[in-house]
Order: structure tokens, then C-alpha cells, then sequence
């Protein structure tokens, strides 16, 4: 994962979507989608988070692709006021998967809660394998209930996003959650733990 990664555009609902696209060396085991901070904000397939989650999953043997919401890049379209940002996910996915290939979401921050909103609205058929949210943004949009067995990960200092408010997102769903400590929202000196535990979640468990 370096310049040379390959950009692809895709039909999106608002126009073209810029993704880059990351293979493994052998035959994927399925699709990582990956979703990134919000845009507004400076949020870019580009972020070191979501490039820190596109490396691990490439590792573990998937197919990573990263892409720039509408009005981002290369991406056309505007702020789609984070409903726009969701149907942007949904087309990348539509466009990127084969049938029947197992199907990984993940998001950082607002690509959080664009990760989960995507997650809740495919197909009974063509639901994600499992779910990823890095200090998923709570506090400031509708983060779906997710599965049980859904990752996440948040800093113990998130000066963003506070931990108590994560928590009181996690608990109706009595849903663990992996906490760095001293980490800060933007897991500064911390990317190299971010992704030893992702590696680490799918090592510990079946996962296609």
C-alpha cells in the first residue's frame, strides 16, 4: 500500500466515487470495505487510520478498499449530510463485490457510523461477514446497533468522541469494546497496536 496503489472510480448516486483498491498477494478470502472520517472535517481515504485498517485487513487476506465520500478527491457530488455519505458506501460496495464473497465493514469516526448504517441496510443475504468501528462517532450521528460479535476499538483519552459516551452506546447492546489506553481520537503513536488488534481479533475466531 504506497502510491502505487491502484484508484478506480465507481457509479455512485451523486456521481463518480474515487476508491483505491488494495489486493493480497494470493486469492482474497472476501471484501473490506472501508469507510473514513468525516469530510467536513478533512476526513479522506488517505487517513491514517483508515489506511492503518486497510494494511491489516490486505494482510489478513482481504481485499481493501478505501474511497472518498462525494465531494471529496475526485469524488463528485456534495455533502450529502451523512445520509448521501451512506448510499456513497452502499454503491461502493455494489460495485466492488462479487456474488456471494464474504464482506468485511469498517469505519473510523463518522466512517463509523457509515459503516454501521450500510451494515443495517444490506440484504438479509448479503449481510457483512463482520463489522469493524474505530471511536465510532456517537455523539453526533445515529451509530446503528451492530452484531455481537462486531470489533471495536476506542482510545481511553478520545478527546472526541469520550469513552463514557461509547460506553453508553455499548451497553444496551452489552457489546465489548477494546479500549487503548492513553490513546486520543486520532490514535496518534498508537496505529501499530490499532492494527495488531484487528489481526488479532480474526487470528482468535473463525471468520471467512
Amino acid at each position: 500500500m504506497n502510491s502505487g496503489t491502484p484508484h478506480t472510480m465507481v457509479a455512485g448516486p451523486a456521481g463518480l466515487i474515487e476508491c483505491a483498491v488494495d489486493a493480497p498477494a494470493t486469492a482474497p478470502r472476501g471484501l473490506a470495505v472501508l469507510c473514513h472520517p468525516h469530510p467536513l472535517h478533512g476526513g479522506t481515504l488517505n487517513n491514517k487510520v483508515v489506511h492503518t485498517l486497510a494494511r491489516a485487513f490486505v494482510q489478513l487476506g482481504y481485499t481493501s478498499v478505501r474511497f472518498n465520500f462525494r465531494g471529496i478527491g475526485l469524488s463528485q457530488g456534495s455533502w450529502g449530510e451523512g445520509e448521501g455519505e451512506i448510499d456513497d458506501a452502499l454503491a461502493v460496495i455494489a460495485a466492488h463485490r462479487s456474488p456471494g464473497q464474504a464482506l468485511v465493514l469498517g469505519g473510523f469516526s463518522f466512517g463509523g457510523y457509515v459503516a454501521s448504517q450500510a451494515a443495517a441496510r444490506l440484504a438479509e443475504g448479503e449481510r457483512a461477514q463482520r463489522i469493524v468501528l474505530v471511536a465510532p462517532a456517537v455523539q453526533s450521528f445515529p451509530v446503528a446497533a451492530v452484531p455481537a460479535d462486531t470489533l471495536v476499538i476506542h482510545g481511553e483519552a478520545d478527546e472526541i468522541v469520550p469513552l463514557a459516551a461509547l460506553f453508553d452506546w455499548a451497553r444496551p447492546q452489552a457489546l465489548p469494546v477494546t479500549v487503548l489506553p492513553g490513546a486520543g481520537h486520532f490514535f496518534h503513536g498508537s496505529v501499530t497496536v490499532l492494527k495488531r488488534i484487528v489481526i488479532g481479533a480474526w487470528a482468535t475466531r473463525a471468520t471467512p
